[in-house]
């Protein structure tokens, strides 16, 4: 006599293989989390380097405003000789490029030379340079993602005859860069970073390079 065969809701042979396409997403899901963290925090940490370094070699080379450099506030401002120069003076500037020709601007009404810039090709030269210094540790970086600001520090005397007459505080930002996961790469999404910035007090203002 033939014994009746075995039902098929009765049959779990198939178990194991239908727990495992059940698990394999989210085990995929959970390592690709774990690589992204990794990559995430490799580009943040290079991002933060490279910032770092731009600022170094802003504050020990020249200034892109270039008219800043020679300025005198004892003999162009109406400040006495030797005074420290008040914010009311200068107000700070921001630099920036759209990857051709550089661009300063006052953040307030004065902030020294009404001209910002009198030599282009130089300004071009130094906001390439600092983002070249910059590209350097992060080369996906480019000269939008890269705003330059000189602000006030309470540094510097009317008239000095050594150099600049202030000594701004140069912070450089990074702005705008993306990081793009591995989960998201299949529909093409990004993520937006925080902006870096790193500052330092100008030094001589003067020179090519820097350590």
């Amino acid at each position: 006599m033939r014994r009746p065969a075995r039902s098929i809701l009765g049959d779990t042979r198939g178990g194991p293989a239908a727990e495992f396409a059940l698990v394999l997403p989210v085990m995929l899901m959970f390592l690709l989390g774990i690589i992204d963290v990794g990559r995430l925090m490799w580009t943040w940490n290079r991002a933060e380097k490279a910032t770092q370094m731009g600022v170094r070699y802003a504050v020990a080379t020249e200034i892109i405003p270039t008219a800043l450099a020679g300025y005198s506030f004892a003999a162009s401002g109406g400040i006495p000789q030797g005074d420290p120069i008040p914010d009311t003076a200068f107000g700070g500037i921001q630099c920036t490029s759209n990857g051709t020709a550089a661009t300063c601007t006052c953040n307030t009404s004065t902030c020294g030379p009404s001209t910002l810039i009198d030599d282009q090709t130089a300004a071009n030269t130094r906001f390439a340079n600092i983002v070249a210094r910059m590209a350097a540790f992060m080369p996906e970086i480019t000269a939008s993602r890269v705003r330059i600001d000189y602000g006030y520090s309470g540094l510097g005397y009317a008239g000095d005859p050594n150099g600049s007459d202030v000594a701004p505080l140069v912070t450089v930002r990074l702005r705008n860069m993306t990081f793009r996961p591995l989960l998201l790469m299949l529909f093409g999404g990004s993520i937006t970073l925080p902006d870096f910035r790193a500052a330092l007090t100008l030094e001589d203002g003067s020179g090519t390079v820097s350590n």
